[in-house]
């Protein structure tokens, strides 16, 4: 049993989707999942185990920010054994080729945290997606972009102009997690994708509202669920 998540060993399935919301994944387990029951609610973050075409699949809430999220991926990999994380959750478009609800899935995560600059002695660390999950949600969402995606620790940045330079080398959107995601199943042999729906655009000033974005994104959940679990239940 964990200190933030509090789950019985063995109740949480070697597959779990990560949305940032709590309310987003009671919101997915009820949607998504067949006898669904709830694994934690330890400080109100909500978790559930159930299944997806016959597939055990659990779905987690992992806070905003990547020394949140990284709590649960931590304890979601050593104290559970889970072998794969898929985060569902939101992003800002950084360019006029998304509009609002579209789909980014991110072979790799820029950022701004000193996170990896710790852990790696200032080297400039590149975490990337696991290839074949990549290749299987881009497979399942051909109308989805897939590319860069900026992690940054700011939601209101005080310099938003030095978010230029990331577009300026290919960054799609901009989120708060998948950096962090994608060092720690490195660091930890396991399987990682984040797949993200545009809420808001920092071209345009579109926005979503916040009930949108806890019930409505329901495409990327299906692709993640696709290609965490197509080829098992293929089999």
């Amino acid at each position: 049993m964990s200190t933030h998540i509090g789950a019985e060993p063995g109740v949480i399935a070697p597959v779990v989707l990560l949305p940032g919301d709590p309310l987003r994944a009671r919101w997915i387990a009820e949607t998504f999942l067949d006898d669904a029951t709830s694994h934690s609610e330890v400080r109100g973050m909500y978790g559930y185990t159930g299944t997806w075409r016959g597939q055990p699949v659990s779905v987690q809430g992992s806070g905003m920010g990547q020394p949140s999220m990284s709590i649960y991926v931590h304890e979601l990999f050593t104290a559970y054994d889970v072998a794969t994380i898929v985060r569902v959750g939101s992003c800002g478009a950084l360019t006029e080729d998304l509009a609002l609800r579209d789909l980014v899935i991110a072979s790799g995560a820029c950022t701004d945290s000193s996170m990896n600059r710790i852990t790696f002695g200032g080297l400039d660390y590149a975490p990337v997606a696991d290839f074949g999950l990549l290749r299987d949600a881009a497979a399942a969402a051909p109308e989805a972009k897939v590319g860069l995606i900026y992690s940054s620790d700011s939601f209101y940045p005080t310099r938003p102009e030095l978010v230029d330079r990331m577009v300026e080398h290919g960054a799609l959107a901009v989120e708060m997690e998948a950096s962090a995601l994608y060092t720690l199943a490195a660091r930890h042999r396991r399987r990682a994708l984040a797949i993200c729906t545009v809420s808001d655009h920092v071209v345009t000033g579109e926005e979503t509202t916040a009930a949108e974005r806890e019930q409505t994104f329901g495409r990327m959940v299906e692709v993640a669920l696709t290609a965490a679990l197509g080829e098992q239940t293929a089999g």
